[in-house]
């Protein structure tokens, strides 16, 4: 049971990892989009974060704020993905700065919290 943890949090880390490199790829390319790979990537966070937050092997401690502030984040990272997808997909146009820029930091934001807390 031990090792099928393990597999979802290492899934866990890839998702954070395909969010976070597709928003580096068009950061270092300077063409401030976002793209379908970072919908991939925030989906199986998703998935595996609600996977990790069932208390499945029993004996372990939840952190239930840290789950409840990384859900948050996650769908507010959703719902600006979703916004400026929105928004290119009507305009052509690359995202404004803003959202970008929210978007690599609450992806990064998310991984911290996840490391360090």
């Amino acid at each position: 049971m031990e090792l099928l943890r393990n597999v979802v949090i290492f899934l866990h880390i890839i998702g954070f990892a395909v969010t976070f490199g597709g928003w580096v790829t068009q950061l270092v390319a300077r063409e401030f989009r976002f793209t379908r790979v970072m919908d991939y990537g925030l989906l199986l966070s998703l998935l595996t974060g609600l996977a990790l937050a069932a208390p499945w092997p029993a004996g372990i401690e939840l952190n239930y704020p840290k789950i409840g502030i990384k859900l948050v984040i996650l769908l507010v990272l959703g719902g600006i993905l979703g916004m400026g997808s929105a928004r290119q997909k009507r305009t052509g146009e690359p995202v404004p700065r803003a959202l970008f820029w929210s978007a690599g930091a609450l992806s990064l934001l998310a991984a911290g919290l996840a490391v360090i807390w």
